[in-house]
């Protein structure tokens, strides 16, 4: 495992993919994998599986769905400009721990 990456990446969050075939592709996390480090992002790492129908009544062809991606290779989104940044943490003065974009200042969580 390594540490400290998957600590700010959470489902529902806006990445902008920083490296491979899909670099510069934006997207939600659908599902965060925390035993292998690896995300799912929304319409990103498309790939096409052969699915054989299990059940009466299954369809079964070829479906096209997301494959996990590292999270190494995807930034959060400044929810300013959109662009991939570095993140961190500050106490609010309601002693709430929140997530904030480093490029802009701006809190990531609601």
């Amino acid at each position: 495992m390594t540490a400290g990456l998957k600590s700010y990446l959470k489902k529902g969050d806006e990445v902008v993919v920083t490296a491979g075939k899909e670099k510069g592709k934006k997207g939600r996390i659908t599902k965060v994998f925390t035993d292998s480090d690896r995300v799912t992002v929304e319409g990103v790492n498309l790939v096409k599986r052969h699915v054989r129908a299990t059940k009466l009544g299954q369809d079964s062809g070829v479906v096209t769905k997301e494959a996990a991606i590292h999270i190494s290779n995807v930034m959060i989104a400044d929810p300013k400009t959109g662009k991939p940044t570095r993140v961190g943490y500050k106490v609010m003065e309601n002693g709430r721990k929140v997530r904030f974009a480093k490029k802009s200042g701006e809190v990531i969580d609601s």
